[in-house]
């Protein structure tokens, strides 16, 4: 099968690979769909350590079961799926108080970091167990379904942040995850939504799905801002979704006294953290990783056009030109925000 391989650090080679051979309880996957996430921009150059060639990555996908294992229930050749990113083995004490994202033995599609190497979706086909996956509606595109990994990030990350209805939310840093969770914090009830970003263009984005309010950091203070606009108090919650020092100082700043702030991002593996304000204030911080069994609710979230992706879609392209435009991306290209590389384009 053909595969888009990581034969070394910046260097990817669409070449002939086997197809995969599937367990018992796996289903073999044609993919028609796969995102390029951040993480794998990181993986590209070496940066992140988890990306180890030689290596194919890729794990936003979606597809056609093209085969079945003898144990699998639920799941028949010609069906629609996606699939989770992560691999849970379902039997730790985390998997079965239902927090898989937590798993003590979870594997990511993609990844090959000393400890376990997985290949992941830049291929025709790939391997994944049936328990990890989701049933798509015909009215869903493949293109619309790949982007259910990054639905599910901010759909968790709202899961986890208390909100009343009504109450005022601040999202700070409105690219591709700050965007879908500026659709999921108001799904979950927030009235107002407040965008902050540095690029006017994505801030015009955020406006369009939904933000209420748009603040450009570099144009002004955000948490005077956001004061002026809830009468002093500051915002109910905020969601961080950069993970570094100054985004989440701004988050915390933004936030009232006993709101809450839940950091999405993680771009640092350290940052400083304003102690004080948030002991004195009494502010509630929250961690979001991933998702855990969020995917049939963003499939019907995407199915009705609760949320909505295509505006994030820069580029659909087949293998061949994968590695054109991860070059693109990490020279970083202006305004693109999501490119999915189709296997069965021609």
């Amino acid at each position: 099968m053909k595969a888009l391989l990581l034969s070394e650090y910046k260097k990817l080679e669409l070449t002939d690979i086997p197809k995969p051979e599937i367990a018992a309880d796996e289903v073999l996957v044609q993919i028609q769909a796969c995102g390029i996430c951040g993480s794998d921009i990181h993986g590209w150059d070496g940066s992140s350590g988890r990306r180890v060639p030689p290596l194919v990555m890729g794990h936003e996908a979606a597809g056609i079961v093209a085969a079945v294992g003898k144990n699998v229930q639920g799941y028949t050749e010609g069906d629609r799926i996606t699939f989770d990113s992560m691999v849970w083995c379902g039997d730790c004490h985390f998997c079965r108080a239902g927090r898989t994202n937590l798993c003590d033995n979870r594997t990511v599609l993609g990844v090959s970091c000393g400890d376990y190497r997985r290949y992941g979706c830049f291929a025709e086909y790939v391997n994944v167990p049936a328990r990890i996956c989701c049933h798509l509606p015909e009215s869903l595109s493949f293109e619309h379904a790949a982007l259910i990994e990054a639905v599910s990030v901010a759909v968790h990350a709202a899961n986890r942040t208390p909100v009343s209805l009504g109450d005022t939310a601040v999202v700070v840093g409105s690219g591709m995850i700050g965007l879908l969770v500026i659709q999921a914090i108001k799904q979950k009830g927030c009235s107002r939504v407040i965008a902050t970003d540095l690029n006017s263009s994505r801030l015009e984005v955020a406006k369009k799905l939904g933000a209420d309010v748009t603040i450009n950091v570099g144009e002004e203070d955000a948490a005077a801002r956001v004061k002026e606009l809830t009468n002093g108090r500051g915002a109910d919650v905020a969601l961080e979704v950069v993970g570094a020092t100054a985004t989440i100082q701004s988050a915390i700043d933004c936030t009232r006294k006993g709101g809450s702030v839940t950091i999405v991002g993680n771009l640092a593996p350290t940052i400083e953290l304003p102690l004080q304000s948030v002991v004195t204030r009494e502010l509630n911080v929250f961690g979001s990783c991933a998702s855990s069994g969020e995917y049939p609710a963003c499939v019907d979230l995407l199915a009705s056009g609760q949320i909505r992706v295509e505006d994030m879609i820069t580029a659909r392209a087949p293998l061949e030109q994968g590695h054109d435009w991860f070059n693109r991306l990490y020279e970083g290209e202006a305004n693109a925000m999501k490119v999915l590389l189709c296997p069965t384009m021609t």
